[in-house]
């Protein structure tokens, strides 16, 4: 079995996990999709991660910003603007952002000097961004599009609880 098949089939089995604990509470379905996921990372057979972050920012329209959420990890930055690092560019252009070394990424935001590269998903209601999936990993090149996908298909599966 591939590498990919086996994070595939991690990730598949996430999926579940999420349907099953989603319910009409935006705040418990982001709590509990952070900690699910900060636990698939700890634990996937066959691929070493070494996140050190994981959870989400919420748009703030009004005031052009990003919004700490729920999250796993260290104390985390509590306002980052729209455009800027990482998360901000992600929610500018409504895109998915996959950095291999936040080092090299112009205006990365450093809320923890440990990480190393980073995915930011942004979570769109009617092609409106009303937040973002941010996880942080010790290592270089700890994402790819495996992980892209699959995350996007979570951030889908949010986004109509956060319609606001």
């Amino acid at each position: 079995m591939s590498l990919n098949n086996t994070k595939s089939e991690g990730y598949e089995l996430l999926l579940a996990q999420v349907d099953a604990l989603l319910v009409s509470n935006w705040i418990s379905n982001l709590s509990n999709v952070s900690a699910l996921l900060y636990e698939h990372f700890h634990s996937q057979e066959g691929v070493q991660k070494d996140v050190n972050w994981c959870g989400f920012y919420l748009a703030n329209k009004s005031a052009n910003t990003l919004e700490l959420g729920p999250f796993q990890g260290k104390v985390a930055c509590q306002v980052i603007e729209i455009g800027k690092g990482v998360c901000g560019t992600s929610a500018s252009s409504l895109k998915t952002v996959v950095v291999k070394d936040v080092h090299l990424f112009p205006g990365h935001i450093a809320c923890d000097a440990e990480s190393a590269s980073e995915i930011v998903v942004p979570i769109l209601y009617n092609n409106e961004i009303r937040g973002v999936i941010d996880i942080d990993c010790k290592s270089l090149n700890g994402f790819d599009e495996v992980d892209a996908r699959y995350l996007e298909i979570i951030a889908e599966k949010l986004s109509s609880g956060l319609n606001f």
